[in-house]
C-alpha cells in the first residue's frame, strides 16, 4: 500500500507542497494526493504524484457546501484500506483533526500532521515545527519527521511537469505578465493600481500580458487597456497548463500574494509581488526564485488574515507606485538580481 499526501486548499498551496511530495515519493514511490476542488488541477502537475483524489473539505474551503454525510462516506469508501499512511499538509490556522477522523475510519494505519491541539488517537505523529518557517520548509519538516527527505540531487525548488505555451494571444517577443486577480481580495492590489502599472510598463517599452480566470475578464480588460496597444488580455483563454506556459515564457510576473506567484517560482520566472501582509511574507513569498516584495510588511495590521481589507485604500500597499513595479521588473530582468530580494515600500 502507498502513501496518501493531503493538501485541501488552493492551487498555490498545492504547488508549495511539491518538495514535500517529492521527498515522500523518493522513498515510497509515486504517491496519491487528496485535494480540494480549488487545488486538484495543480496536483496533476506535481512530479511524484500518480493519482489525484478530489474531495472538498467543508472546514477548509472558503465557500463551503453544507456538511454532507453521503459525501463523507463516499470518501471513506474510496480510500478504505488503500493506503498504509497519510500525511496531512496544511497552514498554521487549519486543523488536521477533522480529516484525521475520516482517515482513521478509512483504515489508514499511520497519520502525521502538524497539530497544536491534543489529538488523542487520531495522529501517530503530532508534529510541532519551529516557528517562522516558510510554508515549503514547514511541509518538508513534517515529512522529515516520518523519515522522508529529499535526495541529494533534489535542490528543493518548486517544480511542475512540462506544459505547453499557447501559440495564440501572446506576443512573439519578450513580455511581462500581470496577474491582477486573487481569490482573496485583500491579497492583491486595486484594479486602478494594476492598470497604472500596466501603463508604466508599456511606457518602459515592454509588452504586457494580462492573465486571469474567465470571471476576471472585466478586471483584466481594464488592466490591458492601461497598456494600450502593448497590452494582451488572456483572461479566460487558458487552462492551468496554458497559464503556466505563458508564465514560463515571461521575463517576469507582477502579481499579488496568490497562486500564480508560486506557479512562476515553479518554472523559474522572476516575481514582483505586491504583497499585502495579511499573512507573513517570510512564510508565503515566492520560493527560491528571484523576487521583489512590495508592500509594508511591518504595517500595524500585519497578520490580520483579512479576506477583504476593512480600511480604505489598503494602507499596507498604498505606498507602492507603478514606478516601483517598473524598477523591480528592471532589477529582475537585467541579469544582476539576487534571489529572494525584498523591497519594502
Amino acid at each position: 500500500m502507498s502513501t496518501l499526501v493531503v493538501r485541501l486548499d488552493n492551487i498555490g498551496d498545492v504547488v508549495l507542497a511539491g518538495p514535500a511530495v517529492r521527498a515522500v515519493s523518493a522513498h515510497t514511490g509515486p504517491v496519491a494526493m487528496l485535494c480540494g476542488r480549488r487545488g486538484s488541477a495543480a496536483a496533476h502537475l506535481l512530479p511524484g504524484v500518480s493519482e489525484v483524489i478530489e474531495w472538498t473539505a467543508p472546514w477548509i474551503d472558503p465557500e463551503p457546501e453544507p456538511v454532507d454525510v453521503t459525501s463523507i462516506l463516499a470518501l471513506i469508501s474510496l480510500i478504505r484500506n488503500r493506503f498504509a499512511e497519510a500525511v496531512i499538509l496544511g497552514s498554521f490556522h487549519q486543523s488536521p483533526l477533522p480529516l484525521a477522523v475520516l482517515l482513521r475510519m478509512a483504515g489508514i494505519g499511520r497519520i502525521a500532521a502538524v497539530c497544536e491541539d491534543y489529538a488523542g488517537a487520531l495522529l501517530d505523529i503530532r508534529h510541532r515545527p519551529v516557528q517562522g518557517l516558510h510554508e515549503v520548509e514547514r511541509s518538508l519538516d513534517l515529512v522529515r519527521a516520518l523519515g522522508y527527505t529529499l535526495p541529494p540531487s533534489d535542490d528543493g525548488r518548486l517544480r511542475l511537469k512540462p506544459t505547453a505555451c499557447p501559440q495564440e494571444g501572446v506576443p512573439d517577443r519578450r513580455y511581462v505578465v500581470i496577474h491582477p486577480g486573487a481569490s482573496v481580495p485583500a491579497r492583491t492590489w486595486s484594479p486602478a493600481a494594476w492598470s497604472a502599472a500596466a501603463r508604466a510598463l508599456a511606457a518602459d517599452d515592454r509588452d504586457v500580458v494580462i492573465t486571469g480566470a474567465a470571471s476576471e475578464r472585466r478586471l483584466c480588460g481594464s488592466v490591458a487597456l492601461g497598456a494600450g496597444p502593448r497590452g494582451w488580455n488572456l483572461a479566460g483563454r487558458t487552462d492551468l497548463a496554458g497559464l503556466i506556459g505563458v508564465i514560463a515564457r515571461a521575463d517576469a510576473v507582477a502579481v499579488g500574494n496568490t497562486g500564480p506567484a508560486h506557479l512562476a517560482a515553479a518554472v523559474g520566472t522572476p516575481v514582483v509581488s505586491i504583497f499585502p501582509p495579511t499573512v507573513p511574507a517570510a512564510a508565503w513569498a515566492p520560493w527560491r526564485v528571484p523576487n521583489v516584495i512590495l508592500g509594508d510588511q511591518d504595517a500595524a495590521c500585519a497578520g490580520c488574515r483579512a479576506r477583504v481589507c476593512p480600511l480604505p485604500d489598503m494602507p499596507c500597499v498604498s505606498g507602492v507606485t507603478p514606478a516601483m513595479v517598473v524598477e523591480a521588473v528592471g532589477l529582475l530582468t537585467d541579469g544582476a538580481h539576487e534571489p529572494n530580494l525584498a523591497v519594502v515600500s
